[in-house]
């Protein structure tokens, strides 16, 4: 029986790893050509953001630390409510990091609610880099009581 090694394939003993390995780094491609950064400030990693419900809201947390309110634009359109703005540099220059996990750049969070919003009577309120949304529903998508008529 002969066997015959060809150079520079060794890595494909396991397909499976070398496929699991390919789709990584495809994730990883992918997540920043539409992030538009390659670092951990696209959508779905900045800002944490928490949204629970009751019968007439939705409630939104965000966690935007180093961020003064007015770089934060906040827009609701239909059940859409999308988070976006800027996180400056911290203004220090000709440093060598050690280490270095709060990127500046510019973000952008879209979430789509199940349903829609009163875009009008939106409150938000910003303190201790904690953004909380209050969000009116739609009168048309608030649960209503149906009265039973017997004869």
């Amino acid at each position: 029986m002969a066997v015959i090694r060809y150079p520079g394939l060794s890595y494909f003993s396991n397909p499976f790893e070398e496929l699991a390995r390919m789709q990584r780094q495809m994730d990883r491609l992918f997540g920043s050509l539409v992030s538009g950064t390659s670092g951990a400030t696209g959508s779905g990693v900045f800002p944490a953001l928490n949204i629970d419900e009751d019968a007439d809201n939705f409630y939104a947390r965000a966690e935007l630390p180093g961020i003064k309110p007015g770089d934060i634009e906040i827009s609701v359109v239909g059940n859409t409510l999308t988070l976006s703005g800027e996180r400056k540099a911290d203004g220090v220059e000709n440093v060598s990091y050690h280490r270095r996990e709060r990127m500046p750049g510019c973000f952008r969070k879209a979430v789509t609610l199940p349903h829609e919003i009163n875009g009008e009577a939106v409150r938000a309120e910003f303190a201790n880099g904690v953004l909380n949304l209050v969000l009116p529903k739609a009168e048309h998508a608030k649960p209503r009581k149906i009265a039973v008529k017997s004869e």
